[in-house]
């Protein structure tokens, strides 16, 4: 998926280790299945005119489905299209990062965090999560801290300006970065796509939105050097 994941479990044990190299083929078949990536997935064979979307395998459909909901929930702000091509991405990976935990849970840890390139959904804790810094590659914007906590941000960071206004089809500049932030029955998958949905609202909109979700909380990180860090009004109490 064009991305690193990583494991944290701290509470291991012979069923849990065996749901760690189930998680990691399980996120293969993902890859091979969704990712943009390669020339060979379903979802590059349906994007470039090689399948048809009717002929969908029923976990492709499963997706589009969810994707729906989340353009409805924020208004077609969230696509699973990108310039005109099939690309559900902003619902594939964290969706992955929870499957994964899901694997784990099943195998008896309560105590673990699955990272999928930032996006990180916590069971158990408290956990210190960190969110990257945009203007200075490899350091942090700030840490958030809790139990059961899913952390998704969108941004410019890792991947350039690859999220875009599915309005204009152009990528928002009044942004480099979008984090939301919720704990306790959160999924990572819906707290993502909402993060890149809000990422293309802008920062007026897209905190406003936001602000108005009763279970997120939102850091926004703007160009402007003097004055880069904007929130809602719940955010500080997941900071550290």
């Amino acid at each position: 998926m064009g991305t690193v994941f990583s494991f944290m479990v701290r509470d291991p044990s012979p069923a849990v280790d065996e749901a760690v190299r189930a998680a990691v083929a399980r996120l293969h078949a993902i890859d091979a299945r969704f990712s943009p990536y390669r020339a060979d997935s379903e979802v590059s064979r349906i994007a470039h005119g090689e399948r048809e979307l009717a002929d969908a395998s029923p976990e492709l459909a499963e997706v589009l489905e969810r994707c729906a909901e989340v353009a409805q929930q924020t208004d077609g702000w969230f696509s699973p299209y990108r310039e005109g091509r099939l690309d559900p991405s902003g619902w594939v990976k964290g969706w992955a990062v929870q499957q994964a935990c899901e694997l784990l849970c099943e195998a008896g840890s309560r105590e673990h965090c699955v990272n999928g390139g930032g996006d990180v959904q916590s069971v158990g804790g408290p956990w210190r999560i960190g969110v990257a810094d945009p203007f200075r590659p490899g350091e942090l914007a700030t840490v958030v801290a809790g139990r059961d906590l899913v952390v998704a941000t969108s941004g410019t960071a890792e991947r350039g300006a690859h999220i875009l206004d599915p309005r204009t089809g152009e990528a928002p500049t009044g942004l480099l970065s979008l984090t939301l932030v919720a704990s306790g029955r959160a999924r990572l998958a819906r707290t993502d796509a909402y993060a890149t949905a809000a990422f293309a609202m802008g920062p007026e909109l897209g905190l406003s939105w936001a602000e108005r979700q009763p279970e997120l909380e939102a850091l926004a990180i703007l160009p402007d050097p003097a004055a880069p860090k904007r929130a809602t009004s719940g955010f500080l109490r997941h900071a550290v």
